[in-house]
């Protein structure tokens, strides 16, 4: 059994780093070569086509048959151009990855003759089978019927030798059976809403815009590795392995030259990247042992979402070539650094001006505290759904754990602008302020870039951090589906922009000047959301106590985090906006608690199946080489000597009993914990019993396999090791 592990060295061994060619010495040169882009279209449509296309991705207005006949045939046209001989509309179900259904330009007439077509009504809409993926009981097994439909504002793409089209998937009464419905639901809410607000201020503002930088964490581990642990293989995270004496504690691989052989393969998915126009920027090494990330410049958060999906699958292709398997759970290895995907979140005006900035004016600057204090008041608001919005059966052990924000929701913003809000709380703007009062009012306002100056310092303990001109998303998943989050966010934030436009229209309708109106109501959310403000350690025992005291929640149980999906608040916000209708936010929660559920079965089985089939067979094997050798010795030496030089062995091998022994029964246990969840029909009560009946037994294994790892004769251990997952590159 020793010969899987050994071969798989062997194999790592041997490995060479890829060459790699980049197609050009500049990036521009090749950029954006496999994309259907607005350059691209004026090559291959119609000036009317065209400006259908552009006004369908501004407005979101209809495309008329005769356009989309017309951008159809130039996108096959362009597409075959570039080598495809397929198409597919590629979208995001309620799963980890994305969806496509291949089909071949190909027709043939009556007279059997072959030829290529697309149309203007196979680019628009198409119908796969919506039964097949999670739906949450939005669709009958018996109603397969579902639609995937054309997003205009995301280009279509090649990949190989399919054209790639971006759509949303919807039920066939019309519910979103995906994430990119609600996410552009989500940007159009508040687009009105923070439109409305930047009236005040400027009255030439007529688009708000969302923009996402995203940040991937990955791990990589050798391909031979990687199938020789069937754990990795099957969940993507280790379910069993001894720390290795060295991990990242002298924090000597962040920021440390990258190897050369993940080097290569960097280079690789970068140039795959360029290709197709997602704009990578920036890679490095992370914190832990082989543990990565890849960062984009930013861009519309839903251009910047299908890229985050899209990279990924570059990332898993990619990798094959390198010999390398791509892990993005959030925690594959235990006691070392997890991975995030932090969502950089900030919005700007189509005048040019990121709401989220500092001006040099108090005009500017009151806009900005006012964008600034509606996002503080979403977070506080709504801090139960963002928490749910970012959990899952990877991330739970990542969040909390001193290397990653806690499940508390919390807001950094730097102690210098704390403290400006605090000062602001104090002035009480009057319906006639005094000419110096307003002076001290505005020359207040007016310092905050000088403030911010010096304020550059992020809080890594934070799970919503102010960085200077965006909010970062810390607590995010490296799995996770960005539109998640930012569903949420740009939700619960154009909430609180439409109640803020309501209560500001209020004062000024009963006579008090517009901008003591707006700081009025500032005032007023300064002093409610203070609580949701925290400078200090979040990972600190003493928040978790400040934290309760304040009034925020601490969910740290998954499936309990699930149910803000469900509840009375959540209902009526995504109602208010138009993102979600309550049958759509109850399927989003049967998907999550099932998906919980199987992730849950499929580790217990997975472990099961290992401690019965690995580890206590190769156990028993180094414990009756012992006994072997103790009957031995007991032959050649004399009674004394026999018991000095026997004593550890035959402790050794009475441990080993000890750890075969619980590891069998709690493997049993567990079994048993499984047959019977599997029984419960309620989906709530069936992710409720695998919470707290199986999943704990799986720590309670691995604490004794690990403890055999450490005994067992190295040469006869049968898997892999921490120190060769986390050091063989």
């Amino acid at each position: 059994m020793a010969t899987i592990r050994f071969k798989a060295l062997d194999v790592l061994l041997n490995r060479k780093p890829v060459e790699v060619k980049y197609p050009s010495d500049n990036v521009s040169d090749y950029y954006g070569e496999n994309v259907f882009g607005i350059e691209k279209m004026r090559r291959y449509l119609s000036i009317e086509a065209l400006k259908n296309v552009e006004k369908a991705i501004e407005t979101g207005s209809r495309i008329d048959r005769k356009s989309a006949d017309q951008i159809a045939s130039g996108m096959k046209e362009w597409a075959i151009s570039r080598g495809a001989t397929h198409y597919t509309h590629w979208f995001h179900p309620l799963t980890d990855a994305t969806a496509e259904k291949h089909d071949a330009f190909l027709e043939i007439d009556k007279n059997g003759n072959a030829f290529e077509t697309f149309n203007g009504d196979l680019l628009s809409q198409q119908e796969p089978d919506a039964s097949s993926f999670p739906h949450g009981g939005l669709r009958n097994t018996f109603e397969a019927r579902g639609y995937t439909a054309w997003d205009p504002s995301s280009p279509a793409f090649v990949i190989g030798k399919t054209l790639c089209i971006p759509t949303i998937f919807i039920s066939y009464t019309g519910e979103a059976l995906d994430y990119k419905t609600p996410l552009l639901r989500s940007l159009a809410a508040l687009d009105k809403a923070a439109v409305a607000v930047c009236k005040y201020f400027d009255k030439n503002v007529n688009c708000v815009n969302v923009n996402l930088g995203w940040e991937q964490e990955y791990f990589l581990v050798d391909e031979a590795l990687y199938h020789a642990r069937p754990d990795l293989s099957l969940t993507n995270r280790t379910l069993m392995g001894h720390a290795s004496a060295k991990d990242q504690q002298l924090e000597d691989h962040y920021f440390s030259s990258i190897p050369e052989r993940v080097s290569a393969y960097m280079k690789d998915f970068e140039i795959e990247a360029y290709k197709l126009g997602i704009p990578v920027k920036t890679r490095h090494n992370e914190v832990a042992p082989n543990q990565f990330e890849c960062a984009p410049i930013f861009e519309e958060a839903n251009l910047a979402n299908d890229h985050n999906q899209l990279i990924m699958e570059v990332m898993r292709r990619v990798s094959q070539r390198h010999g390398f398997k791509v892990l993005f759970h959030e925690k594959p290895y235990a006691g070392i650094n997890g991975s995030g995907k932090h969502n950089n979140w900030s919005m700007a005006t189509d005048t040019g001006i990121n709401l989220l900035k500092p001006g040099k004016t108090p005009k500017n600057n009151t806009q900005f505290l006012t964008f600034l204090v509606a996002t503080l008041k979403a977070v506080y608001k709504h801090g139960d759904l963002l928490r749910a919005s970012i959990m899952s059966s990877g991330n739970q052990h990542r969040l909390g754990g001193q290397e990653a924000p806690p499940a508390i929701m919390s807001v950094f913003l730097g102690t210098q602008l704390s403290n400006l809000l605090d000062e602001l709380e104090k002035q009480i703007p009057k319906d006639k302020m005094s000419p110096d009062k307003k002076t001290d009012l505005k020359l207040n306002i007016g310092k905050i870039p000088e403030i911010l100056l010096d304020n550059t310092d992020r809080n890594r303990t934070s799970p919503f951090a102010f960085t200077g001109n965006r909010f970062e998303f810390r607590a995010v998943g490296s799995t996770e589906n960005c539109a998640s989050p930012m569903i949420a966010l740009n939700t619960a934030v154009a909430q609180e922009l439409k109640k803020f436009s309501i209560e500001v229209d209020s004062l000024i309708e009963n006579g008090i000047k517009k901008d003591v109106a707006i700081l009025k109501i500032l005032r007023k959310y300064i002093t409610e959301t203070k609580a949701v403000r925290f400078e200090g350690n979040g990972y600190s025992k003493e928040w978790l106590e400040e934290a309760q005291k304040r009034g925020l929640s601490n969910i740290t149980s998954t499936p309990e985090a699930f149910k803000a999906y469900i509840s009375k608040e959540t209902i009526e916000l995504y109602k208010n906006c138009d993102v979600l209708n309550k049958r759509e936010l109850h399927s989003r929660y049967e998907v999550r608690i099932e998906g919980y559920t199987k992730k849950i079965q499929i580790e217990a089985r997975v472990l099961g199946d290992l401690v019965m089939n690995h580890i206590i067979p190769t156990a028993i094997k180094y414990q009756n080489l012992l006994i072997e050798s103790v009957k031995g010795l007991k032959e050649i030496l004399e009674p004394d000597e026999f018991k000095v030089i026997t004593e550890r062995r035959i402790m050794t091998i009475k441990k080993i009993s000890e750890h075969t022994k619980f590891i069998s029964l709690k493997a049993e246990e567990m079994i048993q914990a499984r047959k019977i969840a599997n029984k419960i029909e309620n989906p709530t009560e069936k992710v409720v019993a695998y919470d707290n009946n199986v999943k704990p037994f799986l720590e309670q294994i691995r604490y004794h396999v690990d403890k055999l790892e450490l005994i067992v004769d190295d040469e006869i251990w049968t898997l892999p090791k921490y120190r060769e997952l986390l050091f063989n590159r």
